[in-house]
């Protein structure tokens, strides 16, 4: 496995390296067994915390990311490490049976799009805002095809607020995010799209 330790406004000393490097790799062995990657980042938070960010790459387009915040260097990425660990005890038999789809298709399947950044106005007054939305950046990205236990997995991994996912049911546009109150939502498109082409039958005839 590649893995990247890196310090952001802070020395990783030789001790701290190596119990980064003896954790992750027993996390490898009992959970992953092949990881692809991995990168460790541990900087100051505040004038008496650090703050440890671990993200795992395990398979085709799968990462696993944890955070912790801890007053001591050690105690944050310990804490993040347990995270790591918690989350592939409970998604270890669904990331084999998600591994052995991939597997026995030829690739996972994605749909092109554009992933557009946009700027945010600093101006209070509403005239002052734009009709269209500045955009500063602008990429190319991919939508995965998944089953909607897939894609909570998938979000739940890796920490992020929301996944965008072709339902491998239906085909239809679907979007699990996380909610305030620590579930996660799913919204499905499926129905609006029968209504659409319902309504297009009825004024085809």
């Amino acid at each position: 496995m590649k893995l990247s330790i890196q310090g952001k406004q802070m020395d990783i000393g030789e001790a701290l390296r190596t119990h980064i490097t003896d954790k992750i790799e027993e996390l490898d062995s009992k959970f992953f067994n092949r990881a692809i990657s991995g990168t460790i980042t541990l900087s100051p938070e505040g004038n008496s915390s650090f703050k440890a960010h671990i993200k795992l790459g395990i398979g085709r387009d799968i990462d696993v990311e944890a955070y912790a915040t801890e007053q001591q260097a050690y105690t944050a990425f310990d804490s993040a490490a347990e995270k790591v660990a918690k989350q592939m005890r409970r998604y270890k038999r669904r990331l084999r049976d998600h591994r052995q789809r991939i597997e026995d298709s030829a690739e996972l399947e994605h749909f092109q799009a554009r992933d557009y950044v946009i700027n945010l106005t600093d101006e209070e007054e509403e005239k002052a805002v734009p009709e269209e939305p500045l955009i500063v950046a602008e990429m190319a990205t991919s939508v995965p095809k998944l089953s909607v236990s897939e894609a909570v997995m998938r979000l739940d991994l890796s920490g992020k607020p929301a996944l965008l996912f072709q339902n491998l049911k239906s085909d239809a546009i679907s979007m699990v995010y996380r909610r305030e109150d620590g579930n996660i939502g799913w919204i499905d498109t499926e129905q609006a799209l029968k209504k659409a082409d319902g309504g297009k039958a009825i004024a085809a005839e």
